[in-house]
C-alpha cells in the first residue's frame, strides 16, 4: 500500500473511532431531542399559550405589524419569539433541576471508591481478629 494509502486508511480509522465516541453520540441525540422538544413547545405556544391569552384578554395579536415609512416592523413574530424563549428557557431549567436531583441521588445511593476500600479493609481486619 502506498503513503496517500496507509494515509487515507488511518484518517478513516480516527474518523471512525470520533463518530464512535460517546460524547459525539450523546450530542447527536440531544441535537435531535432538542429538535423535537422545540417542536412541542412551539405547539404549546401556539395552540395552548395564545388561546389562554385570547380567553383572558381578547385574541391575541401576535402578527401585527407596523410600518414605518417603507420599513415593516413584524413585533407579534419577536413577541412569539420571546415568549417561547422564555417558555424554553423554563421548561431547560425543570429538566436540569430534575437531572441535578437524579444525579444527586444517585451519587447517594453508591458509596464512593474510597468508601468501598475501607469497608473491604474493615471486613478483612474483622475476619482476622
Amino acid at each position: 500500500m502506498t503513503k496517500r494509502g496507509q494515509h487515507v486508511k488511518k484518517m478513516w480509522q480516527d474518523f471512525v473511532k470520533f463518530i464512535m465516541t460517546g460524547n459525539l453520540i450523546m450530542l447527536a441525540v440531544a441535537f435531535i431531542l432538542g429538535g423535537a422538544t422545540k417542536a412541542v413547545i412551539d405547539s404549546f405556544v401556539a395552540d395552548i399559550v395564545n388561546p389562554i391569552i385570547g380567553v383572558i384578554v381578547g385574541k391575541p395579536q401576535f402578527d401585527n405589524t407596523i410600518e414605518i415609512g417603507d420599513g415593516v416592523l413584524q413585533v407579534g413574530f419577536f413577541i412569539t419569539a420571546v415568549i417561547n424563549l422564555v417558555i424554553i428557557g423554563f421548561v431547560l431549567f425543570l429538566l436540569v433541576k430534575a437531572y441535578d436531583k437524579f444525579q444527586q441521588n444517585k451519587e447517594e445511593e453508591a458509596p464512593s471508591a474510597e468508601v468501598q476500600l475501607l469497608t473491604e479493609i474493615r471486613d478483612s481486619l474483622a475476619s482476622r481478629g
